[in-house]
């Protein structure tokens, strides 16, 4: 095979690199707004896992579908989160820069549900992209997938953390930071969490008749059950 053969391994990886720069590109102008974030998180995440499980695609028309068809949804918890956020960072700073006597309890709590909250925040937008379900038990099988995949969650947490670092520390190399500092971490989070969603996926599946796609590219599961009543049922993997 020659190296500059289309299926090479050295093109296959020039492609994948392009896609998942253009990949970050859009998702920077399209978080700009701010009140977008959410939806273009869960696009990003979409994308992420097509490209981890090497699914044919238009990346800006694929992108653009899965923000348009998840908006709504999305912009409710992206403000739903943005909203914890705030009050656990004034909690935060109250309870360190204030001489109000709080509790022991307070003092653990307030960071813990800060902890959880981040872990929740990981995986509710890829959830969100690929099951379809309702707002409540989207954020809750997040959360407790999160909790479920702990060790996986807490590399994801690294690798979010990564370019971050990377831009503070090592400013010579803060471009590869900005031009692969979402849509890299996206994917190689997918790559932790792909199997367990395939998992869910086939069982779901195996248990539901697929529903009708409109145009035959929206591939969510369909599925509106919380996880522990299929744990009842005997799927224990297929909760979302």
């Amino acid at each position: 095979m020659k190296l500059f053969d289309l299926d090479s391994p050295l093109m296959q990886a020039l492609g994948k690199m392009a896609d998942l720069l253009w990949l970050n590109v859009l998702t920077i102008v399209c978080c700009l707004p701010i009140v977008t974030v959410g939806a273009s998180l869960t696009a990003l995440h979409y994308m992420a896992l097509k490209i981890v499980r090497n699914e044919e695609c238009y990346v800006t028309r694929s992108y653009f579908k899965s923000f348009k068809e998840n908006f709504k949804q999305a912009t409710l918890i992206w403000l739903l989160f943005l909203l914890l956020f705030g009050i656990l960072a004034g909690d935060f700073y109250i309870l360190r820069n204030t001489d109000i006597q709080l509790g022991r309890v307070l003092r653990i709590v307030i960071p813990a549900a800060g902890v959880l909250a981040v872990f929740t925040f990981l995986y509710v937008f890829p959830v969100l992209a690929k099951f379809d379900n309702t707002t409540f038990l989207t954020v809750k099988n997040a959360f407790l997938m999160s909790i479920m995949q702990l060790p996986k969650t807490l590399l994801m947490i690294v690798l979010y953390a990564a370019p971050v670092l990377l831009i503070i520390f090592a400013y010579q190399a803060a471009p590869l930071g900005i031009l692969f500092g979402l849509s890299v971490p996206a994917w190689l989070s997918a790559k932790l969490y792909n199997k367990f969603f395939q998992k869910l996926e086939d069982q779901i599946l195996a248990g539901e008749a697929p529903k009708e796609e409109e145009d035959g590219e929206d591939e969510r599961i369909f599925h509106d059950q919380p996880m522990e009543n299929t744990e009842e049922t005997g799927n224990s993997g297929a909760e979302l």
